[in-house]
């Protein structure tokens, strides 16, 4: 017997004993047969030497048929006990945090120097081809999108559907945002997005090729208001420093991250930036909570055919036997 077998209602098999009960506190029912009577009745009881029988008599049963009758009384009796396997408490995804996607996509997003299936791909491709698969895994996050490049715009407000989120991402193109890189507008962008929700834990991720253009509010003051803000920021530098193409600002990525107890991640090509996806998933995992009902399966059904079916036996082989004495007995008789 599984450790998750339960018996719903134990107090029913208390009641296992009632027939036996109802059997010797209620008489007998007896059944009346056809007597004759004629004058000299008397005569022929002192000519046979035979006893008269009495006109009512009590219809015996075999033991089979009252053993099957038993088990008959003891499966539906387990059948009301409501007999169920009762599993664990099933874990749903609990809503707890905000989690912010900051996105550039300014114009060196556009340098073809990742490969996306063994062909030469944009890095703005690749970098949004892995981001479909970490937003899908993001299942209990509200989450938003945030495009920067000269300028910072919400793609997307927070919201639980993922579907409409990955839908926005597949929307964004390079150059959407301007042609610079402002990661200073994008980090208060999303400061002021997580002040106007109410979920206390806030998740920044900032992506980046570049290199900020330093004219409005630097980086790090942006960061020091996130901070204030209790904001976490990580950060994923895209690209070779050292590479061409590339102005990458690893020193600014790493400050901003240490400030807001974040973590900086340097993306050289795909294969690093599924890893870096795959260490946020550790570093913020999905939360999850017991619900109050725990999944229940009914076993019922089981006992009750079996009462069932063994009552529709007894029927059959006792009508079956029935009709077989009726018909030995007219062979007797025509003999």
């Amino acid at each position: 017997m599984p450790d998750n077998f339960e018996i719903a209602y134990l107090w029913i098999f208390f009641l296992l004993p009632l027939p036996f009960i109802v059997y010797a506190l209620f008489p007998s029912l007896r059944i009346k047969s056809a007597s004759l009577f004629f004058p000299g009745f008397s005569n022929a009881i002192k000519y046979t030497h035979q006893k008269p029988k009495k006109s009512a008599f009590i219809k015996r049963r075999n033991f089979l048929v009252w053993l099957g009758l038993f088990v008959c009384w003891a499966c539906l009796l387990v059948a009301l006990s409501s007999p169920q396997i009762v599993g664990e408490p099933e874990m749903k995804v609990k809503t707890s945090r905000n989690f912010l996607i900051a996105a550039d996509i300014s114009f060196s997003m556009a340098q073809r120097d990742w490969t996306i299936n063994g062909k030469q791909s944009r890095r703005w491709d690749a970098v949004k081809n892995l981001m479909h698969d970490f937003i899908k895994k993001r299942e209990g996050d509200r989450m938003g999108l945030i495009f920067f490049g000269s300028s910072s715009y919400i793609q997307a407000p927070f919201t639980p559907d993922l579907a409409v989120v990955d839908q926005m991402l597949e929307e964004a193109d390079v150059g959407m945002a301007g042609q610079m890189t402002h990661i200073g507008k994008a980090i208060t962008k999303g400061v002021g997005m997580f002040k106007k929700d109410t979920i206390k834990t806030k998740v920044m991720l900032l992506l980046t090729d570049g290199v900020d253009a330093g004219t409005d509010i630097l980086p790090l003051d942006a960061a020091d208001l996130a901070q204030k803000d209790t904001v976490k920021i990580y950060t994923i530098g895209i690209g070779d420093p050292g590479g061409a193409g590339t102005d990458l600002d690893e020193k600014t990525l790493q400050d901003i991250a240490e400030l807001t107890n974040g973590q900086y991640f340097r993306a050289k090509d795909e294969k690093r930036l599924a890893q870096i996806y795959t260490e946020l998933d550790k570093l913020e995992p999905i939360a999850y909570e017991e619900e109050q009902n725990k999944p229940v399966t009914l076993l019922y059904m089981y006992p009750l055919g079996v009462a069932i079916g063994l009552l529709l036996f007894m029927m059959l082989v006792l009508t079956i036997a029935k009709v077989i004495r009726q018909l030995t007995h007219k062979k007797e008789s025509y003999v």
